[in-house]
């Protein structure tokens, strides 16, 4: 009798190493698995981000709306809170393998799933950051520009390289390009303020493009700011880039920008 069991035990250990042998799935490769219906996934966001309804909140006290559509961004979550902190959650919708929309929240808790609905639960917060942006890199429609924004909340994901790229990359759309810039000059620190001043400089992308990174820099606090656009109006080539930097150094009211005006218009 006990040859059986050893036998079994065998088979058993032989199949428990082959599993664990097994290459864990990547989300891509999850997702690949559904090619018509919704999938969800939910990862840990960074700390201080808070969301109710179609809006989130950020530690700094930014807020960003997260989509018009008030019943959108309640249809796969409901909240009890006024604030609900963590997780991020991401929906996609698919249709013959394709991703046709892209839904992002956080907090709250999931709705009840239909047959259609398959939740992969909490993935990495990396792993699903690097997701997303592999969705921008690769979507040339709309859905690209959506899949930023999650990207930038996920809790310990270093995004901003693979931001740049985005940024510089001509064959994106313009959206999605403007978006990898707008969140550059939002989240990132002073590495990304002098890369951003780079991009400006970098004839080779559209004026567009090097106009949001101008806005961007403006957006950072004024002792990175305000020196890298007063850089920018005494040294770009392009007059309308100068112009959009004297516009951003006005809003300032920063003294080292009308000591620049000054300088400029007594040159006349």
């Amino acid at each position: 009798m006990k040859a059986p069991v050893a036998g079994a035990a065998l088979v058993f250990a032989a199949l428990t190493g082959a599993a664990e042998s097994l290459p864990a799935q990547s989300i891509a490769e999850r997702v690949a698995r559904v090619p018509n219906g919704s999938v969800r996934m939910s990862f840990a966001a960074r700390p201080g981000i808070c969301g109710s309804g179609n809006t989130i909140h950020r530690g700094n006290g930014g807020r960003t709306t997260w989509s018009d559509n008030r019943w959108e961004n309640s249809r796969d979550v409901e909240w009890e809170s006024e604030c609900s902190h963590g997780p991020a959650r991401v929906v996609l919708d698919r249709s013959d393998g394709q991703i046709t929309a892209l839904r992002f929240y956080v907090g709250g808790r999931w709705r009840p799933a239909g047959a259609q609905v398959t939740d992969l639960g909490m993935v990495s917060a990396r792993e699903a950051a690097n997701y997303l942006v592999s969705v921008a890199q690769s979507d040339r429609g709309s859905i690209g520009s959506k899949a930023i924004f999650p990207a930038t909340i996920a809790d310990s994901a270093d995004i901003w390289p693979p931001l740049m790229r985005l940024a510089r990359n001509p064959d994106l759309p313009r959206g999605t390009r403007t978006q990898a810039v707008f969140w550059l000059g939002q989240a990132a620190g002073e590495a990304v303020t002098a890369d951003l001043g780079a991009l400006v400089v970098d004839n080779s992308v559209d004026r567009e493009i090097r106009e949001q990174a101008v806005f961007a820099l403006s957006q950072r606090p004024k002792d990175q700011s305000v020196p890298a656009l007063i850089r920018i109006a005494r040294t770009n080539r392009d007059p309308e880039i100068r112009k959009k930097a004297l516009f951003w150094l006005g809003q300032s009211q920063d003294p080292r920008a009308l000591d620049l005006f000054e300088e400029l218009l007594t040159r006349r």
